[in-house]
């Protein structure tokens, strides 16, 4: 028997202005969650929103993370502390105390197709 399949749009909104672009990391465990993405995607920005879709994706848990590449180098910049100089995200609005979010926090159930905006 098939595993259902779904897809997840993502719409990233809020962004300060329309620069560089938005990478997006779709997770689907814990222990990957920040470090080794199972899906990922770069959209574009137009008018401070970008928008991503996730197709073909087996239903199950996930997160996402998102962060506004303002200087388009693929990395999220970070002071001499650690600490993020650019806009990030995570489902749930997961946010991080002292560190980064948990997967715990950002984690979400795809049974069926879902929309989910996050707010940086």
């Amino acid at each position: 028997m098939a595993t259902a399949q779904v897809a997840i749009k993502v719409d990233i909104v809020g962004l300060k202005n329309n620069k560089g672009q938005v990478l997006i990391g779709l997770y689907n465990s814990e222990n990957h969650f920040l470090k080794k993405v199972y899906k990922g995607n770069v959209a574009l920005i137009k008018n401070a929103k970008a928008t991503v879709t996730f197709e073909n994706l087996p239903a199950g848990e996930y997160a996402i993370s998102v962060f506004h590449d303002e200087n388009s180098n693929g990395k999220l910049d970070t002071n001499f502390m650690g600490i993020p100089k650019e806009a990030y995200a995570a489902s749930n609005d997961a946010k991080g105390f002292m560190g980064p979010p948990k997967y715990k926090d950002a984690k979400f159930q795809a049974t069926q197709n879902k929309h989910i905006v996050l707010k940086v």
